[in-house]
C-alpha cells in the first residue's frame, strides 16, 4: 500500500491520497485524513475515486455529505480525481451535484491531477 504524500500543484500544498489506501466510508474516515494533515498547512486533499466507498456516489446514502463536510469544517478543499462517468450516467442527482460542486471552491471533481493543477492555477 502506497502512502499519502504532500505535493504542490500550482504552488498549492495538496495531500495526494494513495489510491490503494483505506476507503473513505464516512466522517470518521475523513477525520483520519484530517488528522494526517494537521500542522502541514495543506489546502487541498486529492481523493482518488478508488479511495471512496461506492456509497459516496449514491447521494441519498449521506456518505458524500459526511465526508465533504468533515473536510470543509477543517478548512480543507477536496478534489475527487478520476473517472466517474459511469456513476454520473446512472444518476441525474449525482450529475447535478458534480456540476454544482465544480462551480464552487470546496469540492471539485476532476479527471486527473493535471486537471486539478489547472483548476488551482485559475482559482488563485
Amino acid at each position: 500500500m502506497a502512502a499519502d504524500v504532500l505535493v504542490h500543484l500550482a504552488g498549492v500544498p495538496v495531500l495526494a491520497c494513495a489510491p490503494d489506501g483505506p476507503p473513505l466510508c464516512g466522517a470518521a474516515d475523513a477525520a483520519n485524513v484530517v488528522a494526517e494533515v494537521a500542522g502541514e498547512h495543506v489546502e487541498v486533499v486529492l481523493l482518488p475515486v478508488e479511495r471512496l466507498a461506492p456509497e459516496f456516489f449514491t447521494l441519498r446514502s449521506g456518505v458524500a455529505a459526511a465526508v465533504v463536510q468533515k473536510f470543509v469544517n477543517y478548512h480543507l478543499r477536496v478534489a475527487v480525481v478520476g473517472d466517474i462517468a459511469g456513476q454520473v450516467a446512472r444518476s441525474s442527482s449525482l450529475r447535478d451535484f458534480v456540476e454544482e460542486s465544480n462551480r464552487g471552491r470546496h469540492l471539485w471533481f476532476v479527471a486527473t491531477p493535471a486537471d486539478l493543477a489547472d483548476r488551482l492555477r485559475h482559482d488563485h
